[in-house]
């Protein structure tokens, strides 16, 4: 498989108790507002073929990639039951550049899209060095999070898109900034957020981080998110420099660390 056949990820997720609870346009779902009919909303014109799935390094139900998608399944499972009945929002990030947190972050939106009761919304956070676009067939230079924080007239259908997946829907990262720090811990982020989440409750979010390592982006972004999964790069990232990178969030969020064998 193009560029697959070595991705691996291991589930090591933390078993504490359950809680109480591509496209080139905007997919325009926010243009109704009903709770519920989010995925009443969300058609889905010229769906990629498995082929340009798995050239984009993208899992499907087909048995082509079945160790993938069942790797990202056991981490949809884990999820939703450390969650309990709510939607929330989950922050993936890799404890250095290039361990794949990216990957991790696209393919579990698609495992939990898989599911025809819930959808997906990907929203690239990495600043610095965004990827989601190029992995999902948004333009570069497309208007993104940052646009839509700077200038919230555009409004936030504009930068909704499709993907070519049933049921996930992509916000880039939009204009590259080197300082995240001041966009995450602002009002308009949070009220984002907030509102993304509570809109339709069939819908989670998953927040694609900065590196931990040498930034405090996502330390800052993890105050956002109900769950926060860890991306270790497999022979990459050592076990200290994996605690220490865990160590930087609160123990209640962190779901568990993903080891990756894919950048």
């Amino acid at each position: 498989m193009n560029g697959m056949d070595e991705d691996k990820s291991v589930v090591n997720l933390n078993p504490r108790e359950p809680g109480p609870h591509g496209r080139a346009a905007p997919a325009g779902d926010e243009l109704k507002s009903a709770p519920g009919h989010s995925i009443a909303l969300m058609s889905e014109t010229g769906a990629l073929a498995p082929s340009q799935l798995e050239e984009r390094r993208l899992i499907h139900r087909e048995e082509s990639v079945r160790t993938q998608s069942d790797a990202f399944r056991e981490i949809r499972t884990r999820l939703l039951w450390l969650a309990g009945e709510r939607n929330f929002v989950t922050m993936v990030v890799p404890v250095s550049p290039k361990s794949g947190g990216s990957f991790v972050a696209r393919n579990l939106a698609i495992a939990f899209a898989f599911d025809e009761a819930k959808t997906s919304l990907l929203i690239d956070c990495n600043l610095r060095y965004p990827a989601q676009h190029e992995a999902l067939g948004v333009a570069r230079g497309t208007d993104g999070l940052i646009n839509f924080l700077e200038q919230p007239s555009i409004g936030i259908k504009s930068i909704i898109y499709g993907t070519g997946i049933p049921r996930l829907r992509l916000i880039p990262a939009g204009s590259t900034r080197e300082n995240s720090g001041e966009y995450f811990s602002s009002f308009r982020m949070r009220a984002v957020i907030d509102s993304l989440r509570c809109r339709y409750p069939d819908r989670y979010l998953f927040l694609d981080g900065p590196a931990i390592k040498g930034s405090p982006d996502a330390r800052i972004l993890s105050e956002l998110a109900d769950q926060v999964v860890v991306v270790a790069g497999y022979g990459r990232d050592t076990p200290a420099a994996i605690s220490q990178a865990v160590a930087n969030f609160d123990a209640g969020k962190v779901a568990g660390v993903v080891f990756n064998h894919a950048p």
